[in-house]
């Protein structure tokens, strides 16, 4: 049983950085694509970036892109987000996922359908 844990959530000022930590445990997860989704108030759980299982291969979507970068230390078992030029937009819970099955492209884990394990979540919230 994956276990998935989020850190690192707060509140920020519009414009203001913060970096997101998701720590796994109970399987080596070095061979699993990871990522980072966000459901924001009153709206539908979406896609932020995923990673592949090696880390050099790298997926996000169109709204963050270029503000948020996605990276993992699989010595740690660990992935982490990096969000800068936050916008009250960004407001909402993060949360960490791993891939369903192993060695896969980061562009399949942009589907929920491919998620095998869910974190509890971690709120972001951005003032303006």
């Amino acid at each position: 049983q994956v276990h998935l844990e989020e850190s690192g959530g707060g509140l920020v000022q519009a414009g203001g950085s913060l970096r997101l930590s998701c720590a796994a445990s109970g399987r080596n997860m070095s061979i699993y694509s990871m990522g980072w989704f966000r459901r924001a108030p009153g709206r539908d759980r979406e896609l932020a970036a995923t990673i592949n299982w090696s880390g050099d291969s790298t997926y996000y979507a169109d709204s963050v892109k270029d503000r948020f970068t996605i990276s993992r230390d699989n010595a740690k078992n660990t992935v982490y987000l990096q969000m800068n030029s936050l916008k009250p937009e960004d407001t909402a819970v993060y949360y960490c996922a791993a891939d369903r099955f192993t060695f896969r492209a980061p562009q399949v884990l942009s589907a929920e359908v491919a998620v095998g394990s869910w974190g509890q979540g971690t709120q972001v919230t951005v003032s303006s």
